[in-house]
């Protein structure tokens, strides 16, 4: 459901960021390189729409800057707080002493 909701609302975007642009479904298409019917179903949130569309239509938009820091290591708070719970506390030499 998360997932579905998350389409929806990315297709959604999409669609309102290509009408305040003033732009038919025929140009965008044509710059990501895809059919208006597959443009239909990504402004739908269709899950059935590989992400590489996704991506095509966001570049075919301008809107492409952001993807690149989605899953970014650096802004995922739970594997960030998990990294740092396995941190040891200390560090040790192993038996016999440093090599």
């Amino acid at each position: 459901m998360a997932v579905a909701r998350a389409l929806r609302r990315l297709g959604g975007d999409l669609r309102l960021a290509r009408l305040k642009r003033r732009l038919p479904m025929r140009v965008i298409a044509e710059r990501a390189g895809i059919s208006r019917a597959t443009l239909q179903r990504v402004e739908r949130g269709d899950a059935g729409v590989g992400a590489g569309i996704y991506a095509s239509v966001l570049h075919a938009l301008g809107l492409l800057g952001d993807l690149d820091v989605v899953a970014d290591p650096l802004r995922d708070e739970v594997g960030q707080a998990r990294s740092d719970a396995a941190t040891p506390r200390r560090a040790r030499l192993p038996r016999g002493g440093p090599r």
